[in-house]
């Protein structure tokens, strides 16, 4: 059964290269060229994955943003604003790449959020042993424990759930929930880091993220 994707573009020449690129790898591919017809396209069919440009006619990409529900979006967009990606991410969307983009390793994040949303079933809810995430609702508990989260670290957990098998890139980190603030460097990320696993460890009594020396951090499980 060959997956769906959804190009959100009014970029004739970036959606015709992303169309040929996407059809050699397998995929069906749906065109909108702007955010109404986006919503369209939406009430009428359900891809199994959306990229969404930001610059588009009519509606733009953030306001078409909220309105899809239960279907992975990666926002593609020459923005690099800090904020917005922040702002995004927490709005729904699974991940953010920047234009001009690498075809490579836009094809490998397309396949890891089909995977992702094979497995858990994209939609709000993220879980990992006792954590549980709600991205509608924005709630965090662990076991019976409401969690109180820091933007931030509400952003650094989301993308360890997002990616419970694998370790998660300080770099990563960094690039996609990073304040926009001119300290959040290395160190600031740890600081973050080490105020969620404390909350995440008064709630269960266990250390759910392990830092992976060097490289970035990862859940643990028991």
């Amino acid at each position: 059964m060959e997956k769906k994707i959804l190009i959100i573009d009014d970029d004739l020449h970036i959606g015709n290269v992303l169309e040929e690129v996407l059809m050699k790898e397998g995929y069906g591919v749906l065109r909108a060229y702007s955010g109404t017809e986006a919503l369209l396209v939406l009430a009428q069919t359900k891809p199994d994955l959306i990229l969404l440009d930001l610059m588009l006619p009519g509606l733009n990409g953030e306001e078409v943003l909220p309105r899809i529900q239960g279907i992975p979006v990666i926002v593609v967009s020459a923005k690099v604003d800090v904020d917005s990606k922040v702002n995004l991410l927490l709005g729904g969307a699974v991940d953010y790449v920047t234009k001009p983009f690498h075809t490579k390793e836009l094809l490998a994040r397309i396949a890891i959020h089909l995977r992702n949303a094979g497995t858990s079933g994209v939609g709000s809810v993220l879980t990992f042993e006792e954590i549980t995430m709600d991205t509608d609702t924005h709630s965090v508990t662990v076991g019976t424990t409401d969690m109180r989260l820091t933007r931030t670290e509400y952003a650094i957990l989301k993308l360890l759930l997002q990616n419970s098998s694998q370790v998660v890139t300080k770099s990563v980190l960094l690039d996609r929930i990073a304040q926009d603030t001119p300290d959040c460097t290395e160190s600031s990320l740890k600081i973050h880091v080490s105020n969620l696993r404390k909350k995440l460890r008064e709630g269960s009594g266990k250390d759910y993220i392990e830092a992976v020396w060097g490289i970035g951090f990862k859940l643990r499980a028991e």
